[in-house]
Parts: structure tokens; sequence; C-alpha cells
């Protein structure tokens, strides 16, 4: 797989996400009776496809247009897998996944090369660092559908992922009914909710598309 640098997909980050679990084992908070709030936090990073990378659409002609008639490769990303080791100092976090594609014409054996993503987002907003793959699909001679798979993974900093010790005492806190401070949920507060952004992360992956493929899953 033949990875290069690229920051072009910024904003790719920034659309809806369909979001996978980051780890399956319990993390580093539980947060429970007392708050208001069930949920388990890791270092691990949430895994997802941001909104219209997922599919890619290719055409005989640039110059005939984005018609129907004209579609050349039509490919889907799929069955998206993440695993996490957060054993480390640098945690590593991958995600799998599957690319099913059709052609139109089905003459010939044919090789198809496309490109994805793979960038790291932290706190919803901040790109941390961005790559690009390729996925290569075979087609065999008379053959109309194709099938290959990939993976892409990223460290992140373990620490930087990792709640301070101020912060996750604020939110475990025992309270007592009646206190003051039991009347205000911790997850409210301003210091609060801006220290999970900053220890939040995500890892995406889609295609790497021009902006004219972006708009055509857009708008299809």
């Amino acid at each position: 797989m033949r990875m290069v640098g690229s920051g072009r997909l910024v904003g790719a980050g920034l659309l809806t996400l369909t979001m996978l679990a980051g780890c399956a084992k319990p993390g580093e908070l539980v947060l429970s009776d007392g708050v208001g709030i069930t949920a388990v936090r890791t270092a691990c990073p949430a895994v997802g496809i941001p909104d219209y990378t997922g599919d890619i659409t290719t055409f005989r002609s640039p110059a005939a247009g984005a018609t129907a008639d004209n579609i050349d490769v039509v490919a889907a990303m799929t069955n998206v897998r993440p695993t996490c080791n957060e054993s480390g100092d640098k945690v590593y976090s991958q995600a799998s996944f599957d690319v099913l594609a059709r052609r139109t014409d089905t003459r010939g054996a044919r090789r198809v090369e496309l490109p994805y993503f793979v960038t790291v987002l932290r706190g919803g907003s901040a790109v941390v660092s961005k790559r690009v793959g390729t996925v290569v699909l075979d087609f065999a001679d008379g053959q109309e559908r194709a099938r290959a798979s990939a993976q892409a993974g990223a460290y992140i900093d373990r620490a930087e992922a990792t709640l301070p010790a101020e912060i996750r005492e604020r939110i475990t806190r025992e309270r007592r009914a009646g206190d003051q401070e039991a009347a205000v949920d911790p997850m409210t507060e301003p210091e609060v909710r801006a220290a999970l952004a900053r220890a939040s992360f995500e890892l995406l992956v889609g295609f790497h598309l021009t902006d004219a493929q972006l708009g055509y899953n857009a708008t299809r």
C-alpha cells in the first residue's frame, strides 16, 4: 500500500460521521451513578467514515459530464472493522475495510486503483494527521464486480487522549443528595466540556475524492 501525506480533505472531517466503536474493552473512565450519565471512555479513538466519502464514482469521459450513461466504475467502502492497542504511550488505532466495485464495461481484464484517506481528528475539528493510500481492484475478463480489502492506521499520543486528573476527579466525585453541587451536571461545565473535547480523537477513513466527486455524492 502506497501512503503519502496530504491535507486536501480537511473539510471532510467536519461532515456528519457514521461512527463505529473505537475500542471493545472497558477504558480509563466510567461515568455512572451520581452524575446521571452512563458511558465508557477509552484512549482509543472512535472510527468512522465521513458522510459522502464512503462511495466513489468515476466516469469514462470527464468532458461528457456526470451522467448515468457515462459512468465507468462505482465503488463503496463497507465492513469497517476497528482495532486498537492502547497498552503503550502511543495508542495505535487501525481500521480494516472492504471495497465493493462494479464496472459498466466488462470487456477485458482490468485493474482499477482508487485513492482513500485516513485522518486523525481531535476535538471534532482539528486535523492531527492525514495520509492517502490506494486500494487495488482487479476485474477479470467479463467480470462486472470486484472486491478488495485494505487497512489504515495511525498513532495517537496517549497523554493527549487522557483526561487531566483534576477533570477526572470533578466528573467522578461522589455527590450526595441535597448538596449544592449535586444539582449541577459536571458534563455541562465549560472547563469539563473543553477538556473532553481536547482528549477526544477520531480515526476517519473514506475515499480521497475530488471536489467534483464529493459534490456528486452530496447531490445525487
